[in-house]
């Protein structure tokens, strides 16, 4: 059984929780193995509830420390959500440039009613009208997390983000 303390410092090893500095290297894959995102050797930092990783993958962590490599399943509830059907949206081929040539599978930019760039992949495409998905590419999809935890530092002992 491990120790708590980090024979480097003799510091005791800090559980990644509310309030927690990270960095790890990780990657997320799909259940085929295909992976979707990856670090690769690069370390990256974040304090949860920053923001900067989604709330499912930093629950997913909580309790490793220091030097801990874990292998996490992720459902879509808690990562990028499930599949919305109101998110799929049909538009007349005549709003699209003539000569474009549209594709299933094809991501395009699109521009919501504040002007904010939207992608979305066109997932159907007949001679009058062309159906478009903007849900995102990971929603309804299970998903693999492995992480190496590199070090976790406690900097503030307040939540950053409630979660609802």
């Amino acid at each position: 059984m491990g120790t708590l303390m980090d024979k480097k410092n003799n510091d005791v090893k800090v559980p990644i929780g509310p309030g927690a500095k990270v960095k790890l290297t990780f990657s997320v894959m799909l259940d085929s193995g295909e992976v979707v995102d990856s670090t690769g050797v690069r370390t990256v930092e974040f304090v949860v509830g920053d923001g900067n990783l989604l709330p499912g993958f930093e629950c997913a962590m909580f309790g490793l420390r220091t030097g801990d490599k874990k292998r996490i399943s992720i459902s879509p509830e808690d990562g990028f959500g499930e599949t919305n059907t109101e998110n799929v949206h049909r538009f007349k081929r005549t709003e699209f440039k003539v000569n474009m040539e549209l594709a299933e599978g094809l991501m395009m930019s699109f521009a919501d009613a504040q002007n904010t760039e939207l992608p979305g992949v066109i997932v159907g495409v007949s001679d009058d009208f062309v159906d478009v998905d903007f849900n995102h590419p990971l929603a309804g999809k299970n998903l693999i997390f492995e992480v190496d935890i590199h070090s976790v530092e406690q900097v503030t002992n307040e939540i950053l983000r409630v979660s609802n």
